[in-house]
């Protein structure tokens, strides 16, 4: 049995993670708080944790200097289909790896996770020719279709088959027996069983596409089809000065959504990592 904490023990715990939480809370604090300061204010020292005054309009102003509902939905419908195509391309690459013996099968998983050691910044300029010779830059095809089959897929697969490895080949087995072929065992079996891997694969999908910088300055030039990291460079003045508490503003209703987002999807992300052998 495990010996229980004693209460002034329990505290001092406690204490210490609200210590440790100061580092991590205060950025986000400090954003939201900001939003709604004066510029004068902003960079006050020693910082304002409360503001002296508020000026709510910095978030009337988000959308009325940038088609920022526009460019919401661009991040949220890019978002929703990268995340899609990835949970389909890694769980079966990554079934197809556990599960399927085929020659090489190590090796060319190894060369496969090379991509997540190459930074996009090396393949941004052959993609770019590629992309304007197929007549889609200043679409949103390239921020599709690079994060599908690019290195967050990558991983992706890496998180998928570290799972498929660990289910019991009693149950393929078991499923042929009854007549099931490979891709019934893998719809039917492997991918219920799956739904941690899939959540965490969703989560960490999102969150890079929501966060993509690099891709939309290189491929987008209108305004109406930034995505949100690039729209948040937009608030300047008219020497090109950034509007500091404007930003901030755009930057909080940024963040807003995915960290709802994890909120709820907690549990089913720690369940994830818990079950590909990521965890600490």
């Amino acid at each position: 049995m495990k010996a229980e904490l004693s209460p002034r023990t329990k505290t001092a715990l406690y204490g210490l993670m609200c210590v440790l939480l100061i580092p991590f809370v205060f950025p986000t604090w400090w954003m939201v708080t900001s939003s709604v300061k004066p510029i004068s204010d902003i960079f006050a020292f020693p910082p304002q944790l409360i503001p002296r005054s508020y000026d709510w309009t910095t978030y009337s102003k988000v959308f009325e200097l940038q088609p920022f509902v526009q460019q919401y939905w661009n991040s949220a419908y890019i978002g929703a289909v990268v995340t899609i195509g990835t949970m389909i391309v890694s769980s079966m690459a990554g079934y197809a790896f556990a599960r399927i013996k085929f020659p090489f099968a190590n090796t060319i998983f190894m060369i496969v996770l090379l991509g997540l050691l190459i930074p996009s910044e090396v393949t941004i300029v052959p993609l770019f020719q590629m992309f304007l010779k197929a007549g889609m830059v200043n679409t949103h095809w390239p921020l599709i279709l690079v994060p599908i089959f690019g290195a967050p897929s990558v991983f992706a697969t890496f998180v998928m088959r570290q799972f498929f490895v660990t289910l019991p080949s009693e149950l393929e087995e078991a499923a042929r027996v009854d007549g099931l072929g490979r891709f019934k065992i893998f719809c039917k079996i492997a991918l219920p069983l799956a739904k941690p891997a899939l959540a965490s694969v969703a989560i960490f999908t999102f969150l890079h596409s929501w966060n993509l910088f690099l891709e939309p300055i290189v491929f987008l030039s209108s305004a109406e089809k930034f995505t949100l990291p690039q729209a948040l460079t937009q608030y300047t003045d008219a020497y090109g000065g950034p509007m500091w508490n404007i930003q901030l503003a755009a930057a909080t209703l940024t963040a807003l959504p995915v960290l709802i987002v994890f909120i709820i999807a907690q549990k089913q992300f720690v369940e994830g990592l818990a079950h590909t052998g990521l965890k600490g």
